[in-house]
C-alpha cells in the first residue's frame, strides 16, 4: 500500500510551488484572524528553512509521509514545533495540490514560450540570410515550384508562433486559484480567497470549489498544446533529416548535433533531429494517458489524480529539452545554397510560371494554358532537358505563334520566385516584411515581459 499510494518519488517537483502557497495561506489565515501573527511569522520563516535544505540537497523525503505537502509539513513541525500544525487550517491536500500544480503547469508554459522565442529567433536569423535563395518547394515530396529558402523557414515561424498563442491561451484559462476550496465544499473559516488568488499571481479564485479540486483540465490542455507544438518541432526535425541526407545536401549539420557510426566513417547521422521527431510519440503519449485517467471520474477528487503529475513533468521536459536541441541545430547548421539552387530547377519547377504567362500576355484560358505546358513538359522530358533549354520554335508549335522569346524570363527560377508578390507569398521582398514583422513582435513582447 505504501508503494502504490507515495507520491513522494515525483510530485517532490512541487517543493516550490508547495511552500510558497503555503506562506501565503499563512499570511491570509493571520491578516483574517484566523491564526495569530507570531504562528504565522514561525510558519513562514520555518518555510524558508524547508525551502533552503530541499534546495541544498539536505532534505530527507519520506515515502511514509506520501506526498510533498506531507514531507514539508512534518519537516516544518520538527523546526518551529507546534505552530506548524494550525497551517493546515481551513485548507486540505485537494484544494493544496491542485493549487501547487497550477502554478508549476504556469511556470512550464512561461519556460517553454521562452524557449520557442529563442526557436524562432534562430529561424529569422536564417530565413533573413537566405530571402532571396531559391530551392524546390515540394507538394507530395515531389518538386512543386520554386520557393525561397528564407520563405519556407518563415513557415516554421507562423507554426511555433500559433503554439505560443495555444499555450498563453491555456496559462489564462488556468490561473484561477484553488486554495480555500478545501477538500471539495470550501470552508468555515472566514478566509479571504482574493488575498491568496493575489498574492500567488492568480486572476481571481476559482468559482466552484467541487470543480477546482476535481479539474485537470489545465493539465490536459497544456499537454495538448504541448502535443501540438512537438508535432511541429517533428515536422521540422524530418525536413532537417531530408536536407543533411545525401540525396538533397541542402544543409551540413555542426559536429555538436550529428554523429558518426561505429564502422562506418563516412556517416553523419542527423541523431538530434531524429531524436527531436522521437519526442513527438512521448509527448502525444502522455496527453492520451492523462485523458484516459480522467474521463470516468465523478467529482470531487479521486487518488486516481495522483496519476496527472508524471504525464506532465515527463511531456513539459521532453518538448523544452526538444525545442532548446532545434533551436541549435537550425542556429549552427550551414545551408547549401548552390545546391539548393540545383535541385530548384530539376523536375520542371517553372511549369506553373509558363502556363501563368500564357493566361497572362496572350490570353489564353488557364485549362488551356495547363494543357499546352503539359504537352511542352513532356516533350522536355524526353530530351531530357530543362523548359527553358526548349527552343522557342518548340514552344511556338504547341502554344502559338504569339509567343515571344519573353516566355523564357518565365521560365527562370529567380524570376518565378520574385514574381510571387502577393501576401504570404515567397517573393524575397515579401520574406524580408515578415521577418522585420515578427522582429518587431518579438522586441514587443520580451519588452512587456519586462
Amino acid at each position: 500500500m505504501e508503494e502504490i499510494n507515495a507520491s513522494i518519488a515525483f510530485d517532490r517537483r512541487l517543493a516550490r510551488q508547495d511552500v510558497v502557497a503555503s506562506r501565503a495561506h499563512a499570511a491570509m489565515l493571520a491578516a483574517t484572524g484566523i491564526i495569530d501573527n507570531k504562528d504565522a511569522e514561525a510558519i513562514r520563516e520555518g518555510l524558508l528553512t524547508v525551502m533552503s535544505e530541499i534546495e541544498n540537497g539536505t532534505f530527507e523525503f519520506s515515502t511514509a509521509l506520501e506526498d510533498i505537502h506531507m514531507n514539508v509539513e512534518a519537516r516544518l513541525g520538527e523546526l518551529i514545533g507546534e505552530a506548524a500544525g494550525r497551517l493546515h487550517t481551513a485548507r486540505s491536500r485537494n484544494d493544496q495540490v491542485a493549487t501547487d500544480f497550477r502554478m508549476w503547469v504556469r511556470d512550464a508554459i512561461d519556460l517553454q514560450t521562452k524557449a520557442l522565442h529563442d526557436l524562432i529567433e534562430s529561424l529569422l536569423e536564417q530565413a533573413e540570410a537566405g530571402a532571396e535563395w531559391t530551392m524546390p518547394g515540394f507538394t507530395h515530396l515531389q518538386a512543386a515550384q520554386p520557393v525561397t529558402w528564407g520563405h519556407h523557414l518563415m513557415a516554421y515561424v507562423e507554426m511555433l508562433a500559433r503554439d505560443i498563442g495555444r499555450l498563453a491561451d491555456a496559462r489564462r484559462r488556468l490561473n484561477e486559484c484553488p486554495l480555500g476550496a478545501a477538500a471539495l465544499a470550501g470552508t468555515s473559516f472566514p478566509i479571504d480567497r482574493d488575498m491568496t488568488a493575489g498574492a500567488l499571481g492568480f486572476d481571481s479564485p476559482a468559482a466552484n470549489s467541487m470543480d477546482t479540486v476535481s479539474d485537470r483540465d489545465f493539465a490536459l490542455e497544456f499537454l495538448s498544446s504541448v502535443s501540438i507544438c512537438a508535432m511541429h518541432l517533428s515536422r521540422l526535425a524530418e525536413e532537417i533529416v531530408i536536407w543533411a541526407s545525401p540525396g538533397y545536401r541542402f544543409v551540413i549539420l555542426s559536429d555538436r548535433f550529428s554523429t558518426g557510426s561505429s564502422i562506418m566513417p563516412q556517416k553523419r547521422n542527423p541523431d538530434a533531429a531524429e531524436l527531436v521527431r522521437a519526442k513527438t510519440g512521448r509527448i502525444t503519449g502522455a496527453s492520451v494517458a492523462l485523458s484516459m485517467v480522467m474521463k470516468g471520474l465523478p467529482l470531487a477528487y479521486s487518488k486516481d489524480m495522483q496519476e496527472d503529475k508524471e504525464q506532465v513533468f515527463d511531456a513539459a521536459d521532453s518538448l523544452m529539452l526538444a525545442t532548446t536541441a532545434t533551436a541549435a541545430m537550425v542556429s549552427t547548421m550551414k545551408p547549401d545554397r548552390e545546391r539548393m539552387r540545383e535541385m530548384a530547377i530539376r523536375g520542371f519547377p517553372t511549369a506553373t510560371d509558363l502556363a501563368d504567362w500564357l493566361v497572362r500576355e496572350l490570353g489564353v484560358a488557364f485549362r488551356d494554358a495547363h494543357h499546352m505546358t503539359g504537352r511542352l513538359v513532356k516533350q522536355a522530358e524526353d530530351r531530357e532537358c530543362a523548359l527553358d533549354e526548349l527552343a522557342l520554335e518548340d514552344i511556338q508549335a504547341i502554344c502559338g505563334r504569339d509567343v515571344s522569346r519573353d516566355v523564357f524570363s518565365a521560365l527562370s527560377v529567380e524570376e518565378s520566385v520574385a514574381s510571387r508578390r502577393s501576401y504570404g507569398g515567397t517573393a524575397p521582398e515579401r520574406v524580408r516584411e515578415q521577418v522585420l514583422r515578427w522582429r518587431e513582435q518579438m522586441a514587443s513582447t520580451r519588452e512587456r515581459s519586462r
